[in-house]
Order: structure tokens, then sequence, then C-alpha cells
């Protein structure tokens, strides 16, 4: 039997009351899964849209979606703000938490109207290089109306 070596892997949390008595350190893969859905996909306002694709995407990133591939933040920009257009009313809401595995992360989420059932829902996967998004992958479980 080999004797555990206590790494917490990304994506693992340190057991409460244990570990180094400092306070818990949000996983930055977390962050960037949280910030994308609110702060990009849900954001009505262009400006801070925008803002936040600078801070949160590589400038060479790609989003894959099921309507095709978009490469670098003009075009990202372009499909976050025209497919927000189409429903503004509505907020996206993380369903559970998210996972991560190395430079990689997962997050479910649900989009519809605050307080109401999702009208549909999908997953995020990221690729995070250098502390931002890379690469985006965007699997919906049903099609929005």
């Amino acid at each position: 039997m080999t004797k555990s070596s206590g790494t917490i892997l990304a994506g693992q949390s340190r057991p409460e009351g244990r570990g180094t008595g400092t306070a818990p350190r949000t996983d930055p893969t977390h962050e960037l899964l949280y910030r994308n859905l609110q702060e990009v996909f849900g954001e009505g306002d262009a400006t801070r849209r925008r803002a936040a694709i600078e801070e949160l995407y590589t400038e060479d990133c790609v989003l894959y979606v099921p309507p095709g591939v978009f490469v670098g933040h003009d075009a990202l920009d372009k499909f976050a703000g025209d497919l927000r257009a189409t429903h503004p009313h509505f907020v996206y809401t993380p369903h559970g938490k998210p996972q991560t595995l190395h430079n990689a992360g997962r997050l479910a989420w649900g989009s519809g109207p605050r307080g109401a059932a999702p009208d549909y829902t999908g997953l995020d996967v990221i690729i995070a290089r250098d502390g931002k998004i890379a690469a985006l992958y965007v699997f919906l479980d049903s099609n929005p109306a």
C-alpha cells in the first residue's frame, strides 16, 4: 500500500479544517468559466462585454459552437453580441459546480428568463493558456427556440 502524498490536484478541494491554515484558493479555471458565462455571453452592454473578452480570452482564441468556428476577439464579440440580441432578457445560470483537469474545465448551464426554468441548456468546455481562455467548446443539450 502506498501513502498518499497529500497533493491536491486542480478541480479538487482541500477538506475543511486541513491544509495550510489559509483560506481556500479559488481555482482560476473555475473563475474563467463563471466569468465567461456572465460577463461575455450574459452581458448585454457591448463595451463591458468587449472588455471582458479582452481580459478573459487569448487574442487567438477559438470558439466552437454548433453554427461554426469563430477565431479571435472580434469574431467572438460579434457572435456573443448577436446571440445576446436574440434573447436580451435571458440569464445564464450554472448547473452544478465546474470541473477542471489540468488546463481544461467544464461547466453545465441553463438559459432562460430570470426565475423560470431554462429554455435551453448546455455545457461549456474551455482550454486555458496563460490564465486565459484559448478555446471554448459549447455543447447544447437543446437548441434555443
